[in-house]
């Protein structure tokens, strides 16, 4: 596997190599190296709302594929679960229902709402049995309003990931944001995953691409701040009005702040604006085609279709263009490295970096 080391001088360094956008055996290693051990966004809580709720979901799917079953058990804890049988593996909960147990409709193995192993028909002979083997697997859930996450690594902490976003704008009353599925589409985009990703990460292109967008943002003041696993591209209004109303409590507060655009590594955007919140989940199809989830969360419907968020599906169409015509590129034999602007790609070089660090870890 070639190395991915990216210089930690922006103003020395080289992007990433274009292997790594091209080579079937490296957007398979992503899988384990970096993906596993991200926590993605798997659902929301009005899912499982009432004890006994099971919501099954496929984690990633056409990537990780990794069935998964969001639970509330009896105590109104929401849990999520593997979905697969410790018997012979097949599927237990195939569609959103209520349960008072989780029970295999192949062989009749039971268990509780939490995953844990109840009982199994013609299994008095078996010796050692049962075993801790025989739990459903329980993963890692962390919650912040409504939107719940987990990893598929038992052992990765949400904190590097996550944590740094909610310190900022922890003051924003998560649990009044209500999904809205009429104003939330999938986007099929035929570019690498990555691609996509590195394109949100810097607003350099926004003069150049986005006309409608750069009309409301003052991009001589747009800036980048990097966290261990995100980073925020603060987005700075050129009026007074379509403006955050900002708690003295926040670091921003005295700031015209039209938009904050987190970025959860390595896929997950989370756009904050006064009229709520979109997240734009890239989900992987292919080495050269990923599916783009945008999920719309309104908190002040007033101010819907104003300011900075008024019309995403514009945006997202130019991004789209401009991203397609980078994986065209990327696959030339006249082109392997480029340079990053200093001033203005510091997230696509810390995400270079995230990267680099991932797929060099020794496992």
């Amino acid at each position: 596997m070639p190395r991915f080391s990216v210089d930690p001088d922006i103003s020395r360094a080289k992007t990433l190599d274009t292997a790594f956008y091209t080579d079937p055996a490296i957007y398979e290693s992503a899988k384990d190296r970096i993906f596993v051990p991200s926590w993605q966004l798997v659902g929301d809580a009005t899912q499982v709302s009432a004890p006994g709720q099971c919501h099954p979901f496929t984690l990633l799917e056409n990537y990780l594929d990794e069935p998964l079953l969001l639970t509330k058990d009896q105590d109104r804890r929401i849990r999520c679960l593997s979905n697969v049988c410790t018997h012979r593996g097949t599927i237990v909960v195939h569609e959103p229902c209520t349960l008072h147990h989780l029970r295999c409709r192949y062989h009749g193995r039971m268990f509780g709402l939490d995953g844990s192993f109840h009982s199994m028909p013609e299994f008095k002979e078996v010796k050692d049995f049962p075993s801790g083997d025989d739990h459903l697997t329980s993963l890692p859930l962390f919650q912040w309003g409504p939107l719940l996450f987990a990893s598929a690594s038992l052992t990765s902490s949400y904190t590097p990931y996550l944590q740094d976003m909610i310190s900022r704008v922890g003051w924003l009353p998560l649990e009044e944001f209500r999904f809205r599925p009429e104003l939330s589409r999938d986007y099929h985009v035929n570019a690498h995953w990555a691609l996509y990703c590195e394109n949100y990460l810097e607003g350099f292109h926004i003069p150049f691409v986005h006309a409608g967008l750069n009309s409301v943002i003052d991009f001589g003041n747009y800036t980048t701040e990097l966290f261990t696993y995100a980073n925020l591209q603060l987005g700075i209004a050129k009026a007074t009005e379509d403006c955050f109303d900002l708690p003295p409590s926040s670091p921003d507060y005295g700031k015209q702040v039209a938009a904050y655009y987190f970025f959860v590594f390595p896929n997950m955007m989370f756009n904050f604006y006064p009229w709520g919140l979109s997240i734009n989940i890239v989900k992987p199809v292919s080495i050269q085609q990923c599916k783009v989830s945008f999920l719309t969360y309104v908190w002040k419907e007033a101010l819907l279709h104003k300011g900075a968020g008024a019309d995403l599906d514009t945006v997202e169409l130019e991004d789209e263009a401009v991203v397609e015509a980078v994986q065209q590129g990327v696959r030339s034999r006249f082109y392997r490295h480029g340079r990053y602007s200093v001033t203005r790609e510091q997230g696509t070089h810390h995400f270079h970096r995230i990267i680099s660090s991932f797929m060099e870890a020794i496992h």
